[in-house]
């Protein structure tokens, strides 16, 4: 895959960077002319002496962010595009992303729950930690029967998005099919937590955005789209789906401890609160 086509992958995920990719970026001397030769290790090079400076981005040293999240939307359907940047970039094999609220996912996580057992083991051939949901995607039936065994109620623990352990099971296909089964007569590998449906009259009065006390990017957007709400930080490619738990408290996918409590006056919500545990932010409607 080209380098446009990656940036095109990345982009189409809403991560357009405001760098290049760590393969452009550029090495230069402290005279800033650009450096050609490669340095002989077996020279010391004294402090302050043609000493080489890189542009690094400002996750460093923590991995690019773009690439992160690249490999794990790659990761749910494209083995070429995960083969690729894992080759270039072997610890991406383990990377996850928290896509809002506490909802991790791993790059396996993203295979295993899209029955992709192509990339699972190309992820786990690379470093990649296996689990639960893994094994229950690949039919590894001794392998989930002896964790459920060791920690009794480790089958009802949801995975990425709130996705079920019967779930990822189903996605295996064929060859998790006894999976499916033994986790059927548990009866409790399937349950997620209750919602209720709101009216279209009900959803209308959420949506619209939302300012609160925060440098920067300091406003909520409420958007109802084809039937389903979520909250979106201005600014930020990607939303969070909110469920309803009554007609005014919401949770956000893959975070059911997680609380978003609308105030209601004349039909219309004029705040809402975000709360774990305690109140994260209050925030006031500004449309």
């Amino acid at each position: 895959m080209t380098m446009f086509n990656r940036r095109d992958l990345l982009m189409a995920g809403g991560l357009a960077a405001a760098h290049g990719p760590l393969s452009l970026v550029r090495a230069t001397s402290d005279t800033g002319s650009t450096i050609g030769a490669p340095h002989n290790p077996g020279t010391p090079v004294p402090l302050g002496v043609g000493r080489r400076t890189h542009e690094v981005l400002p996750s460093f040293p923590s991995t690019d962010p773009e690439l992160v999240t690249g490999v794990l939307i790659a990761a749910h359907t494209d083995l070429d595009t995960v083969v690729e940047l894992v080759t270039d970039h072997p610890h991406l094999a383990r990377a996850s992303v928290d896509w809002g609220f506490g909802d991790w996912e791993s790059a396996l996580g993203a295979a295993s729950h899209m029955g992709r057992r192509d990339i699972a083991e190309f992820l786990i051939d690379n470093g990649a930690r296996p689990n639960i949901f893994s094994a229950a995607m690949f039919g590894q039936i001794e392998v989930v029967k002896a964790l459920v065994t060791v920690a009794p109620g480790v089958q009802r623990i949801p995975g990425p998005h709130g996705i079920t352990l019967l779930a990822h099971a189903r996605n295996g296909g064929e060859a998790a099919a006894p999976v499916v089964e033994y986790l059927d007569r548990l009866g409790d590998a399937d349950t997620s937590p209750e919602t209720v449906t709101l009216t279209d009259e009900q959803r209308r009065q959420f949506v619209g955005t939302y300012g609160f006390d925060a440098a920067g990017n300091d406003v909520l957007e409420i958007a109802d789209r084809r039937g389903v709400l979520s909250i979106r930080r201005d600014g930020l490619p990607f939303g969070r789906r909110m469920f309803a738990v009554s007609e005014t408290e919401f949770f956000p996918t893959g975070s059911p401890t997680v609380r978003i409590i609308f105030q209601i006056e004349g039909g219309q919500a004029t705040k809402l609160r975000v709360v774990d545990k305690k109140v994260i932010l209050t925030a006031a409607r500004l449309d």
